[in-house]
C-alpha cells in the first residue's frame, strides 16, 4: 500500500519538463504540451511584449524623417493621387516589412499593377508575420511607409488606384 502514494509521483519527471522549456526557448514557441497515457505536461511562458517595442520603437523613428525628406518632392502630388486611388489601412499595430525577408525584392513597388488579394507587404504583430492583401485590383500609386516602420491600427500603408 505504500507504494500506492509513489505512483502519482513517478511519472512526473522534472527533467522531461526542464527539456521541453528548452525546446520553447530554441524553437521560439509560447507553449508546448506533451500527452502520454494518463500523463500531460503543458509548458507555457509568459511574453512581454513591452520592452521588445521600447527597443524597437527609437530605430524606426530615426528613420521616419530620413525618408520623409527625399519624399519630400513627391508628396506634393500625392494628395491628387490619393484622392483618386484607395488606401490599404494597417489592420493591426505592429512592424511593416515591404519584402518577404531582408535582401529580397519587395512584395511591390510604386507603378506594379497588383490583384485583388495578393500580398502587398506584412505585419509583424507579436512575432507572427500577417500578410496584407491588395483589397482590390489596380495600381500601386504610393507606398506611405518605410520598411521596418512601426505601424498603428488603421494607418494608411499604400494606395491602390
Amino acid at each position: 500500500m505504500a507504494s500506492s502514494p509513489k505512483a502519482p509521483a513517478d511519472p512526473f519527471d522534472a527533467r522531461l519538463v526542464r527539456k521541453l522549456a528548452d525546446i520553447l526557448t530554441d524553437t521560439g514557441l509560447s507553449e508546448i504540451e506533451v500527452e502520454h497515457g494518463e500523463l500531460k505536461i503543458r509548458v507555457a511562458k509568459t511574453l512581454t511584449a513591452a520592452p521588445v517595442h521600447y527597443a524597437a520603437a527609437p530605430a524606426p523613428v530615426a528613420h521616419a524623417p530620413a525618408h520623409a525628406p527625399a519624399a519630400a518632392g513627391p508628396a506634393e502630388a500625392a494628395p491628387a493621387e490619393r484622392i483618386r486611388g484607395d488606401a490599404v489601412n494597417s489592420p493591426m499595430v505592429g512592424t511593416v516589412y515591404l519584402q518577404p525577408q531582408p535582401g529580397a525584392d519587395p512584395f511591390v513597388k510604386v507603378g506594379d499593377t497588383v490583384s485583388a488579394g495578393q500580398t502587398m507587404m506584412i505585419v509583424e504583430a507579436m512575432k507572427t508575420m500577417n500578410p496584407i492583401p491588395a483589397p482590390k485590383a489596380g495600381k500601386i500609386v504610393e507606398i506611405l511607409v518605410a520598411d521596418g516602420q512601426p505601424v498603428e491600427f488603421g494607418e494608411p500603408l499604400a494606395v491602390i488606384e
